[in-house]
């Protein structure tokens, strides 16, 4: 399968929550599971929390850094997990987590490589990275629910007010 792909730069916090919001707003109806990519303080916990209220949940997001997963009831869709994996020494820990709830509408996966071939398959990767003052954003689909997401989010209007943001067009990933 053709892998596309699709960068951003993301100048500032606000940048980032409206790609979320934009995320949210495209995201397929079925399961979604991403992976949240990036160096510590790249964004990957502001960009997941901006995720989840661009679902409407209120209150208190918290951080899943000690408790390792926390859930979020989204109004009218299910369950979002929300993951940090970055103290998970082994990927068979994952299964003490009690992952499989048929009800998760959405997986936020951050440090995914520590859960290695115990989490489903991606169908959306976002590469964080710091980029001068701010930002930038790779975002690589995994899936053909991942392509049509990404072709879903390149029509978006919420990016084409992105300050300073690169091609919007979705393209094939070399390789």
């Amino acid at each position: 399968m053709d892998r596309t792909s699709m960068h951003l730069l993301l100048p500032d916090a606000a940048a980032t929550e409206a790609l979320a919001r934009a995320l949210a707003a495209t995201q397929p109806r079925s399961r979604a599971v991403v992976f949240l990519h990036g160096d510590l303080g790249a964004g990957k916990s502001t960009l997941a929390r901006a995720w989840l209220r661009g679902h409407g949940v209120e209150g208190a997001i918290r951080s899943p850094t000690y408790t390792l997963v926390e859930q979020y009831s989204l109004p009218g869709r299910g369950v979002a997990l929300h993951l940090d994996l970055y103290r998970i020494g082994d990927a068979g820990e994952l299964e003490f987590l009690a992952l499989d709830d048929a009800r998760s509408c959405l997986w936020l996966v951050e440090w995914p490589e520590h859960g290695a071939r115990a989490l489903p398959p991606a169908d959306l990767e976002v590469r964080l990275a710091l980029s001068g003052s701010g930002r930038s954003a790779q975002l690589e689909a995994g899936t053909g629910a991942g392509e049509q997401w990404l072709a879903r989010l390149a029509g978006n209007g919420q990016l084409r007010a992105l300050p300073e943001s690169g091609p919007q067009e979705v393209t094939p990933a070399p390789g």
